[in-house]
């Protein structure tokens, strides 16, 4: 029989209830979170990361003419200010309505990790684009969209209808690790692509007509390794979704892995065509941003085991707990 997210007792909806318009903000501003990674992909992908040399001023004014690379770096920190502003919004509206204390914190949190995100891209700019704080700047920009995507998941119907669901054991390690890996892979991506290193090797799926390089430089290495961490996380991807084909077709799980599995073999494909395009700059940053729905479709998979989990240990423990009371 397939769950029903009806079945959720009158008493946990109105206690947990998010008010549907703040619902639907916090998935626009998870959405536009995305939005901005691309954004932020194109800047590097066009090699625009110097094209307007000062911050927070762009040449001393506020709106520069849109020509050339500045298009792509003054866009982005239009739309990284855009974002900014729905954040503070979201965290006050979510501190005005949102019954759930963690997921207040959550908005303030986000604030935190925009403000400290404009920052790393102002001293990114004002320091010649050194590697390491544009690596910690992208490398934030995942968390600050993983924030973003827990507060959408943590006020939706989804959640509490999840809270209610008795379906099992839920692969709480394995979509953890799931989480964990691909966000490492990110940071290796992003090492290589401030290095500069994605046509490190040019053919694909092979590596210089081998399966394994010779490695005769970083660049090598570093782009092998984003490989290799490709191959982990559509490994893992692959495992989770067998291992949810134990729920029934309409649960969420097997919905997310199903999902999880069609953006990896998207990813997968566009990582090819990056290289057989030789970094084309969309597709490219298309690749960056299906990295980050990855991500996302990980944690959302991840936080979802982790409440069905919680559900079947609490209910054991009661379980275990009635056998020993004597009767």
């Amino acid at each position: 029989m397939k769950p029903s997210f009806e079945a959720a007792p009158e008493a946990l909806r109105r206690s947990d209830e998010t008010p549907v318009w703040l619902r639907r903000y916090t998935k626009l501003v998870a959405g536009s979170t995305l939005f901005l990674i691309f954004a932020g992909a194109m800047v590097t992908s066009t090699g625009s990361g110097l094209a307007v040399p000062d911050w927070p001023l762009s040449y001393g004014m506020v709106m520069p003419p849109m020509v050339g690379g500045i298009f792509y770096e003054h866009g982005h920190r239009l739309i990284a200010a855009t974002v900014g502003l729905l954040t503070v919004i979201q965290a006050i509206w979510l501190q005005l309505r949102e019954p759930k204390r963690f997921a207040r914190i959550l908005g303030w949190c986000s604030v935190g990790a925009v403000i400290a995100q404009g920052v790393l891209g102002g001293v990114t700019v004002l320091l010649l684009l050194p590697h390491s704080v544009s690596i910690a700047h992208a490398a934030l920009a995942e968390i600050f969209f993983c924030l973003n995507v827990s507060i959408a998941f943590f006020t939706s119907t989804l959640f509490r209808s999840s809270r209610v669901l008795e379906k099992g054991d839920a692969p709480i390690g394995l979509t953890s690790l799931l989480v964990v890996v691909t966000y490492a892979q990110i940071l290796v991506g992003a090492l290589m692509r401030h290095l500069g290193a994605g046509l490190a090797i040019p053919d694909f799926p092979l590596s210089f007509g081998r399966l394994i390089p010779t490695f005769s430089s970083l660049e090598v290495g570093v782009n092998f390794a984003h490989r290799v961490g490709a191959v982990c996380v559509a490994t893992l991807v692959i495992v989770t979704a067998v291992r949810l084909r134990r729920f029934e077709s309409g649960h969420p799980l097997r919905q997310l892995a199903n999902l999880l599995v069609t953006v990896v073999m998207i990813q997968i494909v566009l990582g090819g065509y990056v290289v057989w395009s030789g970094k084309q700059p969309l597709m490219t940053s298309v690749h960056v941003m299906t990295g980050a729905a990855t991500l996302a479709l990980s944690l959302l998979t991840a936080l979802t085991a982790r409440t069905v989990g919680w559900r079947t240990r609490r209910q054991r423990t009661r379980a275990l707990l009635a056998s020993e009371v004597p009767a």
